[in-house]
This record gives C-alpha cells, structure tokens and sequence, in this order.
C-alpha cells in the first residue's frame, strides 16, 4: 500500500495545471507540510464544487480516526461504505503528487552492523511531471477526509509491491473521474502505463514508517 508520497511543487502549480480555484484559505500553520505526505497528515486535494474545479486541503485517512489504523488506501469499492462514497461525484477528488513511495518487500542490510530495515522505492511518472491520483473524501465535522484507489499494480511496481498499486489518473480521464457514473469509476481503476514510470532506490528513512490500513 502507498502511505508515503510527495508533491514538490507548489499549489500555483495545481491552480494551474488542474484549473482549480482555492476553496479554502491556504493553511499557514508551520505543521502543514504538503509536500510530504504520511497517514494522517494534511494535503493539496481537487474537488469540484458547485460546478467548478477547486483546491482543498484533507487529511490523510478517509476514517478519520475512528478506525484502529488511518485508511489510506481503499481498492474494494463493491464493499457497501466505499461504493456510497465512490458512486457519488461529489465525494470524488484527485490527490495532485509528484512521487509516491513503496517499501521494499524485506528489510535491507545496509553493512553498518544496525538491524536490517526496509527501505523506500520511489516512482515518477514520466510524461506528467505532476500527475493525479483518484481518491475521494468525506466530511466529518469541520475537516474533509481522503483516501487514494488502488487497483492492480503495473509490471514496475509489481516487484516491490505485488497486491496493488495507486490508480494514476491520464489527464484526459481527470473529468471523468469527478463526474462519471460508478462504472466510470471502476473503468478507471486500472495501472498505470509501466513504460511511462520508473523507480529510484531503495532510499534508507530517517523516520519510522506510520502504520496504515488499506483494503487490498
């Protein structure tokens, strides 16, 4: 599953790149950190709102902390409380990324006597430097919840992580996903093209994964 991503550009860029508006006053906060992005924390999202394309900023755990593990990742989406959310268009969004990360299957000894640990594949994709991934939301309250759609991984994520993988959006697809009908949406849960990706790593963290769910 995919809790660890980046988005290294800035929200103009999304402004401009998805034509989104600010829904929401940019947080100014020196804990709000949207280019990297872990379970829980808050990030850049697209919604559609009253017609029009606009910029939001979610938390990172579609159960907002009512479940025992922040849900990042949802693929079933026949299962009753997904199919509710993802059947209805304005609960879709896109999560704008530049990268997101896999871990390695097996931990890696890195020679420097310290226990073995797992370490982080990156992957890009290359013909959108700033690339979309289908999610939606709920509001709970005064905040608004996300989580990303897996689907099956492509051939160059398989090998890092064989269950799933997050559905990378075609820019061409990005209207459809916020406004088609639930076949649309389960259409569009496919892999990404893998010739049109590539890995870095493995990277060693700095920081302990954050223990996520997801419903591979």
């Amino acid at each position: 599953m995919c809790n660890r991503a980046r988005f290294s550009g800035e929200p103009e860029t999304i402004v401009e790149r998805f034509g989104a508006q600010w829904l929401t006053p940019k947080p100014m906060d020196n804990r709000f950190n949207p280019q990297e992005l872990y379970p829980k924390s808050r990030a850049y999202v697209v919604r559609d709102q009253d017609g029009h394309r606009g910029l939001d900023v979610m938390n990172w755990d579609v159960t907002a902390g009512q479940a025992p593990w922040p849900m990042t990742n949802v693929r079933n989406l026949a299962l009753p409380q997904w199919k509710a959310l993802a059947g209805n268009p304005a609960n879709r969004c896109l999560v704008p990324l530049t990268e997101f990360c896999e871990w390695t299957p097996k931990p890696i000894d890195q020679g420097d006597g310290k226990k073995a640990i797992k370490g982080e594949m990156w992957f890009n994709v290359l013909d959108q430097h700033v690339f979309a991934i289908a999610g939606f939301w709920r509001q709970i309250g005064d905040e608004r919840y996300f989580a990303m759609v897996t689907c099956d991984p492509n051939e160059l994520v398989a090998p890092i992580h064989p269950k799933a993988m997050i559905t990378v959006l075609h820019p061409s697809d990005h209207t459809r996903w916020l406004t088609g009908s639930y076949d649309d949406v389960v259409a569009l849960q496919r892999p990404y093209r893998p010739d049109q990706m590539s890995v870095r790593g493995p990277v060693f963290p700095t920081r302990k994964p954050v223990k996520a769910k997801n419903t591979d």
